[in-house]
């Protein structure tokens, strides 16, 4: 090809490639841009509570925070009026159960299929969304259910908070998280359930392979299983260091269900990341806490309802007169680790007590010392902290995720107007809104 030839050839190719990134640019959608407009604006981080700011709002993420009067909003902006609400970032649950009812935690339990446990989460899912807890920490769940349930909220196939997910629990046979509940003859053993060094390794390796974020064992007894003791230890230090290696060399957090002292003292030491219930704490396990940054997840107010409740539960006597006795010395326990300044991240349990009623633990929380923004911030910027996403969401600012909750008064003054969510907006949807546009 003669030269003039190929430069008219190039000339034309490049014209073409302008004017197609110019039709590219022209054809691509701008973002949505969304302004709320914040009576109340409460600053997670500070404490201090910033009257009429203007959160603007683009796709699903945040893009500025500052003075209403400093926005000029367009025609096409969607602008949502909360000028007479308080606005706080969304919530977060960091120890939930979606795929499970109260009804199910004893033989009832029994007769709930795969898929009926995966439909159940959905309709959990969707009414912990609407309490204001935008994300959740699903810690522990029967094949996987909770691993569809997160891909399913993720692909809008049905509504839910943003999830990270156990799946199955590791525990020791006979321990807090096998099948205790048949005789001999059925041979039921949980899905979790693995001894020894090579037998954890495997299921730290086999959850991560089918989807879980994180790793979930029972370092300790627990309330609502047979034959086993809250404050005994069952998993071994050496069988913890190992599950936590293999976790974190992959990527993930591992979070223990843990009860007494010594299976609390033995996970901080194994370097796992948080200690679940945390009923026996002492102060050799609060020291090695600090000393590592281990996150406690109390868990308060599910004794509150479970007791309350246990005869409509059809569960054995056996488990309620575990629970009367954890009760009785937890709450001492739990507001001294308060006291003694362990890092404190915000979970319920909620499915051993009905979902949507999360938010009642953060008047126990200052029932045993915290103040109202301490118990705040456990569910919004330390919970944030623990699952990972500190950088993701957790408080009102530029880069995190567009979700954000309302609610009527000073939860600084009272929190359990927390219990009483009447705006919801998730990844800049909104979910629910009892103010009106």
């Amino acid at each position: 090809m003669p030269k003039k030839n190929r430069k008219r050839l190039l000339a034309a190719i490049l014209l073409g490639i302008a004017a197609s990134s110019v039709a590219t640019a022209q054809d691509s959608p701008v973002p949505k841009r969304t302004v709320i407009h914040a009576g109340q604006l409460l600053d997670v981080r500070s404490g201090k509570l910033v009257a009429d700011q203007a959160i603007v709002i683009e796709a699903d993420k945040i893009v500025s925070v500052g003075p209403a009067g400093a926005i000029r909003a367009s025609a096409s902006d969607d602008l949502v009026d909360l000028s007479k609400a308080t606005v706080l970032p969304g919530l977060i649950d960091a120890h939930t159960h979606l795929t499970l009812d109260p009804v199910d935690v004893g033989y009832e339990g029994l007769g709930i299929s795969v898929p009926r446990e995966t439909l159940i989460g959905a309709r959990n899912a969707r009414l912990t969304l609407e309490a204001g807890f935008t994300t959740v920490r699903n810690v522990g769940a029967d094949a996987f259910t909770d691993v569809a349930l997160r891909d399913a909220v993720r692909d809008g196939d049905i509504p839910g908070p943003r999830m990270r997910v156990s799946g199955p629990p590791l525990g020791i046979t006979g321990g807090h998280c096998d099948n205790n509940f048949l005789p001999a003859e059925y041979h039921a053993i949980a899905d979790g359930v693995a001894d020894g060094i090579s037998a954890v390794q495997h299921k730290v390796r086999e959850n991560i392979k089918y989807g879980a974020d994180l790793i979930k064992i029972c370092a300790t007894g627990g309330v609502l299983s047979l034959g086993d003791d809250p404050q005994a230890s069952q998993y071994t230090l050496e069988e913890m260091k190992a599950i936590v290696a293999d976790a974190h060399r992959l990527g993930r957090k591992v979070a223990a269900h843990a009860h007494g002292a010594q299976g609390i003292l033995w996970a901080a030491e194994a370097g796992i990341d948080s200690i679940e219930h945390g009923s026996y704490i002492d102060d050799a396990g609060i020291a090695e806490m600090k000393k590592d940054g281990t996150y406690l997840v109390p868990t308060l107010y599910l004794s509150d309802w479970f007791l309350a409740n246990a005869d409509k539960l059809h569960v054995p006597p056996e488990m309620v007169a575990k629970g009367r006795a954890v009760v009785l010395i937890s709450r001492k326990n739990i507001a001294h680790a308060f006291a003694s300044g362990v890092k404190v991240a915000f979970g319920t349990d909620a499915g051993v007590y009905p979902h949507g009623l999360n938010a009642r633990e953060f008047a126990v929380m200052v029932e045993l010392g915290l103040t109202p923004l301490q118990s705040i911030q456990a569910a919004t910027i330390n919970a944030a902290d623990l699952l990972g996403w500190p950088d993701k969401t957790g408080a009102i600012e530029p880069g995190k995720w567009a979700d954000l909750i309302a609610v009527d008064g000073d939860p600084l003054q009272d929190v359990t107007t927390l219990e009483h969510v009447k705006f919801v907006m998730k990844g800049g949807e909104v979910v629910k809104n009892e103010y009106g546009k």
